[in-house]
């Protein structure tokens, strides 16, 4: 008999429900690793900027999807990530340490600003993180001796062993090191998820006041989960600088912050799989949105701004018609066929009910 929901807490620390998804799963990282020897250079390098995205979408996932907290100005510290990983390389840091490096001082980065914001909740958090944004920018032109200022960073090409990982000189071992990266990331999310202080960070989005009740500490396992989603979106902007080969205090502004909750939004708030389909919409929307254009209007026509308008219909349509997004979608396809015919439509309605102390806020 296939078990389709729960019925252990043995159920709650698997990786997966039962032998199907994990075969699915299996094959589909099968499928990514053979992916050099199937498609061209072009779509190789569009998929490696879509596990880019992927980590950001993760780090971003984390904070608000699992936490409850809300970020408009996570773009500040892929730039932290990006511009922390050609310092120490051009310091003489070999890239195996330096991506990690990155990834901490994003974390650390991440917990400067989570120490003064832990009391902020909803509109306040987004508007403080915004701030935060705009003050990494001008950051980065103040700190013009080592960042490069308004004339940026070039970065240098990836040296592993002796073995050179670069966009256009060996763009598939740049894809397969950065498919490790994201499995490895993967694993450590999972496990974060399936750990007490992952409980915690669920347990706090849920109800603080009941969280506390519980013995949570609620100023500390927020900054740990700030720190933890800064880290993982620092390691993604280190691979951005290499991807981009060339970045600036402009690179990573506000848009890219926007793009990055949008796209775990589209793709569905609270689950890892919604990171990735919402960062194959970031990734292959402009392309398909190009490929349209030149099908059924002239080459000389450039509609300006088509990709943000595509962009922003999506996710009005996403929050009005499925809150859960694409992800929670496929879950009620899926739940329909497994439960006919005793599926019922309001079994995913989430209903929130607030204790008194929590009206008011």
């Amino acid at each position: 008999m296939r078990i389709i929901f729960k019925t252990s807490y043995d159920a709650d620390i698997r990786y997966f429900s039962n032998r199907v998804p994990a075969l699915w799963y299996v094959a589909l990282l099968l499928l990514a690793t053979t992916l050099p020897f199937i498609i061209n250079e072009f779509w190789l390098g569009e998929f490696t900027l879509m596990l880019i995205w992927a980590i950001a979408g993760m780090g971003l996932m984390l904070l608000v999807g699992h936490s409850g907290q809300a970020s408009l100005g996570h773009a500040a510290f892929m730039a932290v990530g990006a511009y922390s990983n050609v310092i120490l390389q051009e310091y003489g840091v070999p890239f195996i340490l330096s991506l990690p490096l990155a990834g901490f001082f994003a974390g650390l980065a991440g917990v400067l600003v989570a120490i003064p914001t832990t009391k902020l909740h909803g509109i306040y958090m987004a508007i403080a993180t915004i701030a935060i944004g705009v003050l990494a920018e001008d950051l980065i032109v103040i700190l013009a001796p080592w960042t490069g200022g308004v004339s940026g960073k070039f970065a240098p090409s990836i040296e592993i062993f002796g073995i050179s990982f670069d966009r256009y000189g060996n763009v598939s071992g740049l894809y397969w090191l950065i498919l490790g990266v994201t499995c490895l990331i993967v694993l450590g999310y999972k496990n974060i998820l399936r750990a007490p202080l992952g409980r915690s960070f669920v347990a706090i989005r849920d109800s603080e006041i009941s969280a506390q009740a519980m013995g949570v500490n609620i100023a500390r396992t927020r900054t740990i989960s700030f720190a933890l989603s800064c880290a993982i979106t620092g390691i993604s902007g280190a691979f951005m600088g290499h991807f981009g080969l060339v970045f600036t205090n402009e690179t990573f502004n506000i848009v890219i912050s926007i793009y990055l909750l949008l796209m775990i939004v589209i793709g569905g708030l609270g689950f890892i799989q919604g990171a990735f389909i919402g960062a194959a919409v970031i990734t292959f929307l402009p392309s398909v949105i190009s490929f349209s254009r030149d099908a059924f209007f002239s080459n000389s026509i450039t509609i300006p701004g088509i990709e943000s308008g595509v962009f922003g219909a999506i996710l009005i349509f996403v929050i009005l018609f499925e809150p859960m997004g694409l992800y929670g979608r496929w879950l009620k396809i899926r739940a329909y066929f497994e439960l006919f015919p005793f599926y019922r439509r309001d079994m995913f309605r989430r209903q929130k009910s607030y204790l008194k102390t929590e009206r008011m806020r």
